[in-house]
């Protein structure tokens, strides 16, 4: 149930405004015969029948989103990496398109990146019109040997190319990988972050043309160190309530160390010139996401200026166990795509990811309850019943004490139940995944997980996405965020 502080009747805090809704339509076509699986999620993107895990080459092009991922297509589980395809209008509807990339003469297409070369500096352009350009990573299975290639398309990315001249980076090391290229305006070239692995690096290099390449700086060690460093992302951010200002952000996926377990996704804030990145004296670790199934996340290139946002999202799921979860025969799915911007606070910058726009497309009729008491709105809350698992929830509360413990349970069927606590003296969310449901595929599969929380004038909100197998969690106007897999033995889903 929804549990508050002990507290004088006039003290006790108030709904202020209190939203559920469902979200109805599915992520892929309906004819896709494996629509109805146990846990497939119906507005998150998963791969039609087979394992995906990284995003890649997410770029815009002719009122299209493109989203390529790792893929293997002979099966679920990780291997003969290749680079899936779909397509987007809305970031909401999602067209699956034949293999873009695949393994070939002993090189896997391991993740990367892509661009619109609109001044056809690479020379690839057909009809004068600008060529699509993948920049990804070729992971040669017969040496230890990791360089950069190249491939190009001039049909809107519905087939590629090779560059005959692959590879256009190559140090000669077996970890070197995951390039995310983009145009810098002011040096007027290209700019490629790309990650040193075992190094805790990102190393940054330029070019004229795509092709060719010279090094400019290294960033690192820094932050989290405890796992390899993987899909870097470097790119500027708008900062809220500040007009025009903005600070460059770069991301650094790990490996192993972040703070719920696992594999995670950490950020620097700080100054790009063109050559060298330079983090902010009071940029310490900082985490996009608390839970244990966010990584990989990369943004997308090339959004039209008159749009203006920068979007991304992530793998949801956790190398610790994401070979092992209990869903066949596809695997694992990305999270909602996510606005992003900074938000200015004391300690320093932090990001802010608020689910897009779009996404209301989606909804049902939502039912609301306004401000109003605690057991009133309990009451409300207990009739709510979502028999497919899907629901968005938007919770406000104020005049919170500084002490004491506001929860909320997800409901699974009649045994099963999510908990999320919000602890007002220690300032942290709590989500426990301990009784969702199916937990005995990995012993990895942690139960709970923390994240520390904000609470301003005595405020506090909470944002759920609820579907099937996944709960998004955004606290304080988005600016906290936990991504968790659950696996329950119903879709019946409901709140207290």
């Amino acid at each position: 149930m929804l549990q508050f502080p002990s507290l004088p009747c006039r003290g006790r805090p108030a709904l202020a405004a209190f939203l559920a809704v469902v979200l109805a339509f599915p992520a892929f076509p309906a004819g896709v015969p494996t629509f109805h699986e146990p846990w497939r999620p119906q507005f998150h993107f998963t791969a039609p029948d087979t394992w995906m895990n990284d995003p890649n080459g997410m770029v815009w092009y002719d009122g299209e989103y493109h989203l390529f991922y790792q893929n293997n297509p002979f099966g679920d589980k990780w291997g003969h990496m290749s680079w899936g395809h779909a397509v987007s209008r809305d970031l909401a509807h999602w067209e699956h398109l034949p293999l873009a990339l695949a393994e070939e003469n002993g090189v896997m297409i391991f993740s990367g990146s892509a661009v619109v070369d609109w001044r056809n500096t690479s020379g690839f352009g057909k009809d004068g019109r600008p060529p699509m350009v993948a920049l990804y990573t070729g992971h040669h299975t017969g040496k230890p040997l990791q360089n950069q290639q190249l491939a190009y398309s001039n049909d809107r990315g519905r087939t590629w190319t090779k560059f005959a001249g692959n590879p256009v980076l190559d140090i000669g090391e077996a970890d070197f990988r995951d390039p995310k290229v983009f145009w810098h305006e002011a040096t007027r070239r290209w700019v490629m972050a790309v990650s040193w692995p075992v190094h805790r690096q990102v190393r940054f290099y330029a070019s004229p043309d795509l092709k060719s390449w010279t090094h400019l700086s290294d960033f690192g060690p820094a932050g989290s160190t405890t796992g390899i460093w993987e899909c870097p992302d470097l790119f500027p951010l708008k900062v809220e309530g500040f007009g025009r200002g903005s600070k460059w952000v770069l991301v650094v996926n790990v490996g192993s160390g972040a703070p719920a377990g696992g594999s995670g996704t950490q950020y620097f804030v700080g100054e790009f010139d063109g050559t060298r990145f330079v983090a902010d004296a009071r940029s310490a670790t900082n985490w996009a996401d608390f839970g244990p199934d966010f990584y990989a996340a990369v943004s997308w290139s090339d959004v039209p200026k008159r749009d203006g946002r920068r979007l991304w999202l992530g793998w949801m799921s956790n190398w610790a166990y994401a070979n092992d979860v209990p869903t066949s025969p596809w695997r694992s799915a990305m999270t909602v795509p996510r606005e992003l911007t900074l938000r200015a606070t004391t300690s320093g910058y932090r990001l802010v990811q608020r689910p897009v726009r779009e996404l209301a497309a989606l909804r049902g009729a939502p039912a609301r309850i306004g401000r109003t008491g605690i057991d009133a709105a309990q009451a409300w809350l207990s009739t709510r019943r979502f028999e497919e698992g899907l629901a968005e929830l938007e919770l406000e509360l104020d005049r919170l004490p500084s002490s004491g413990e506001v929860s909320l349970r997800l409901l699974h069927g009649e045994a099963g139940e999510t908990r999320i606590d919000l602890d007002l003296g220690g300032r942290f969310l709590r989500f426990n995944r301990g009784r969702s449901g199916r937990k005995d595929f990995n012993a990895a599969f942690a139960d709970a997980q923390t994240a520390p929380v904000r609470i301003v004038d005595g405020k506090a909100s909470l944002r759920l996405l609820v579907d099937v197998s996944s709960v998004e969690v955004l606290a304080q106007d988005c600016e906290t965020v936990m991504t968790d897999l659950v696996f329950p033995k119903s879709t019946r889903l409901g709140f207290s």
